[in-house]
């Protein structure tokens, strides 16, 4: 037993389960045909919503963050393999003093899950057409129209030569180099963006994947390790290879490209990808 099990209270008058609030996963697959499947618990008869279909998850430990405990109380609900889970964002429901926090990660193919402890009855890949069709726990039925409009990835693409020429680093006297600070601090979004641009996801935390692309003198930046962050080359122009990025998004990706260059931007958008500016991005580093 950790120290969040236990009852809180909330600014709403209602009484939760979690001292330190609770958290939980949705994890969703799409097949080769194009179906997504959406994973769901089914609750043990003799707890809270006994009976009804959600999503695995529990209260909160003092010393977690949301991803970290719903990915935690996944696991121990249930045999999913949770290091395969790709996470995309995170949504709060806040009640004032207390709140839950839905992950959203998708997994390359659909594994097999068995239930793993007294609290999980069954567990099962529901198509996300077929979610309403369950008898489902309260509130995850009125979260789920929102959640699964959030069952999508982002793609942060970054016009490093436009963003190294915002950044008063002395990039003109090494651009290689210049490229080369960018990258590293752009590891710094692996723990979460807050602010995304208006309408383009409905996370509070976004964990998108990030791509710098390069090009001329500093294409050999692209050799170097990278943890954290894609770097391509481009081959010709630059901007050429930007546009085929967003070009070859999955169907479950939201691009997003950081750029000023007004040409760039309006290709970009052309190819469905929503664009900002370089200080939007300067701003979170």
């Amino acid at each position: 037993m950790g120290d969040g099990d236990g009852w809180a209270g909330c600014g709403l008058g209602h009484t939760h389960w979690g001292r330190f609030g609770a958290a939980g996963l949705l994890a969703y697959q799409r097949d080769d045909a194009g179906q997504v499947w959406v994973l769901l618990q089914q609750r043990a008869w003799w707890g809270i919503g006994g009976g009804t279909w959600g999503m695995f998850g529990g209260a909160l430990h003092s010393h977690e963050d949301a991803v970290m405990g719903a990915l935690r109380e996944t696991s121990e609900e249930c045999t999913l393999d949770v290091t395969a889970v790709d996470v995309h964002g995170t949504r709060v429901e806040d009640h004032g003093g207390w709140s839950f926090t839905s992950v959203m990660g998708s997994l390359s193919e659909q594994l097999p899950v068995e239930p793993a402890s007294r609290e999980t009855r069954d567990a099962e890949w529901v198509r996300a057409e077929d979610v309403v069709d369950r008898k489902l726990f309260a509130p995850f039925a009125r979260s789920w129209p929102l959640l699964r409009e959030a069952m999508k990835g982002v793609v942060l693409v970054v016009d490093a030569a436009n963003v190294v020429g915002a950044r008063a680093d002395g990039w003109w006297k090494d651009r290689a180099g210049a490229n080369a600070r960018l990258r590293d601090d752009l590891k710094a979004l692996n723990a979460g963006v807050l602010g995304m641009p208006d309408g383009l996801v409905s996370f509070d935390r976004c964990f998108p994947e990030v791509v710098l692309v390069v090009e001329g003198a500093a294409r050999r930046v692209a050799d170097e390790p990278a943890d954290g962050v894609r770097v391509v080359a481009a081959p010709g122009s630059g901007d050429d290879q930007i546009v085929d990025v967003v070009r070859d998004a999955g169907p479950d990706t939201v691009n997003l490209v950081v750029t000023a260059d007004r040409e760039l931007r309006s290709r970009c958008e052309a190819a469905g990808a929503t664009v900002t500016g370089p200080r939007w991005l300067l701003d979170r580093l």
